[in-house]
């Protein structure tokens, strides 16, 4: 008798562990379908047919962590969106290959503005040399297409890049930089002269650019923020 409540007891048990399970993994999925509706409405990542974009809440459980409004790692990732430059040139839009941010320490501050903050943030930002050609060809007026390479060497948040090409009759080889500060990215090429070769691109309240390196297919952006704002962005007035 006592072993058959034994069975009885552990086969509840586990029921209970599957159904509880099953809970928490519906809950955390319709939070994550929130969450990417949000960011997509306060930041525009998915502003483009090809684009997208999702937010994950990471760690089990999740709903022990929902009511302590409290999560330990949620991650962000956004592929293929717009930024336009911040004149607003016409052409001047660039294409963002992938946003990546790992938000560690993250509290619900209020549930009715949907807003959280989380204590530290990571990631990166990748723009491809492709799309560094076409908008410096749009942008750069007479001439032939321009095509933006690797070029060597770094400098912290600036990242040298070659470009060749034709600009008003002219050949042109030069080593450009592209500045990465705040959230803002500059564009600089001897030889092409058009103002307007920046863009802003739409990050939390917190979180900025710190590195800027040219590598194989493209630049890579590392990003950084501490105490950082879910729900606004440096720029809202």
């Amino acid at each position: 008798m006592r072993r058959r409540w034994v069975k009885v007891l552990l086969v509840t048990v586990v029921v209970l562990a599957a159904l509880f399970t099953a809970a928490d993994r519906v809950a955390v999925h319709y939070a994550d379908k929130e969450a990417t509706q949000l960011a997509k409405e306060k930041y525009g990542y998915a502003n483009t047919t090809d684009g997208g974009m999702d937010v994950s809440i990471e760690g089990f459980p999740f709903l022990t962590q929902a009511a302590g409004e409290s999560f330990d790692h949620v991650t962000l990732n956004a592929r293929r969106f717009l930024i336009d430059t911040t004149n607003n040139a016409q052409g001047g839009y660039l294409h963002v290959d992938r946003l990546q941010l790992d938000l560690r320490g993250v509290r619900v501050t209020s549930l009715a503005s949907r807003s959280a903050e989380a204590n530290t943030a990571t990631g990166t930002l990748s723009i491809s040399y492709a799309e560094l050609s076409g908008v410096l060809t749009r942008l750069a007026g007479d001439g032939g297409p321009l095509k933006v390479s690797r070029a060597a060497g770094s400098n912290g948040q600036a990242a040298r890049v070659r470009v060749t090409g034709t600009v008003g009759g002219t050949a042109l080889d030069a080593t450009g930089t592209l500045l990465a500060q705040g959230t803002e990215l500059s564009l600089t090429v001897p030889g092409v002269d058009r103002p307007g070769l920046d863009w802003r691109v739409g990050l939390p309240q917190g979180v900025g650019f710190e590195s800027a390196r040219a590598g194989a297919d493209g630049v890579e952006i590392g990003l950084v923020g501490h105490q950082v704002t879910l729900g606004s962005s440096r720029f809202d007035g």
